[in-house]
C-alpha cells in the first residue's frame, strides 16, 4: 500500500532470484517498473522510471530536460492508473548504490497519495550497507516511511542440504543423492551458507 519496501542480503544470498520471482507473479493489474543499473543521477532516474513505466514525456524550449519535465507526466500516469484501479511497484536492485540525492527524490515520490494510500510502491533490493545507509540522521524521513523490511540470511546446514537437493532434482537428476552427509555439511562449511557459493 505504498512507501517503501526493503529487501537486503548478502552478496549471492537470492536477492536477485527472490525479486525474479516476484516479476513472475505480479498481478495484471500491476504496473512495474525495474531499475537495475541505479548509478544515476536525479534526472536519469526519472528518465528511467518513465521509460520503464512507458510513459510519453516531451521537453519544450531551449537545454536539456528537467526533473519537473519527468515529473510531471509520471504523477499524471500515477493518478490515472490509480483511477482505473493498477497499482505501481519501482524496483531498485543494488540500491546500495543509490546516492543520498537520489534517495531524497524517491522520497519525494511516495509523497503523491490520495486519501486512502500512497500511488508508488518502492521497492529497495541492496546488500547490507543499504540498511547502514538508511540509518543516517539525514535519511530519517526516508527511513520512517518503510512499511517492510526483510534481510536473507545464509542457509544453515539442513537448509544447504534441501537448496541442493532442489537444485538436482529442477535439473532433472532422478537417481540417489551424490553427496553424503559429509559432503553436504563440507558444501555448507565452505560455502558459509550463501547459494551462489554453493551453486559453484
Amino acid at each position: 500500500g505504498g512507501g517503501f519496501v526493503l529487501l537486503t542480503g548478502e552478496i549471492g544470498a537470492g536477492k536477485t532470484t527472490v525479486c525474479r520471482c516476484f516479476l513472475e507473479q505480479v498481478p495484471p493489474r500491476c504496473n512495474v517498473a525495474y531499475i537495475f543499473n541505479p548509478k544515476l543521477t536525479v534526472t536519469e532516474l526519472l528518465k528511467s522510471i518513465c521509460d520503464e513505466f512507458r510513459i510519453p514525456f516531451r521537453h519544450e524550449g531551449p537545454g536539456t530536460p528537467t526533473v519537473k519535465d519527468y515529473l510531471d507526466p509520471l504523477n499524471e500516469f500515477l493518478l490515472k492508473t490509480h483511477a482505473v484501479g493498477q497499482n505501481n511497484v519501482l524496483i531498485i536492485d543494488e540500491a546500495q548504490n543509490l546516492s543520498a540525492e537520489v534517495l531524497e527524490q524517491l522520497r519525494l515520490l511516495t509523497n503523491l497519495e490520495t486519501s486512502e494510500r500512497k500511488l508508488l510502491q518502492i521497492v529497495l533490493i541492496g546488500q547490507p550497507e543499504l540498511r547502514e545507509m538508511l540509518a543516517r540522521p539525514e535519511l530519517e524521513q526516508l527511513a520512517q516511511r518503510v512499511i517492510a523490511r526483510f534481510h536473507l540470511q545464509a542457509l544453515s546446514e539442513d537448509e544447504t542440504a534441501q537448496y541442493i537437493r532442489h537444485r538436482l532434482s529442477v535439473a532433472g537428476m532422478g537417481r540417489a543423492q551424490p553427496f553424503d552427509r559429509r559432503a553436504l555439511k563440507r558444501i555448507h562449511h565452505l560455502s558459509r551458507g550463501v547459494p551462489r557459493r554453493i551453486n559453484l
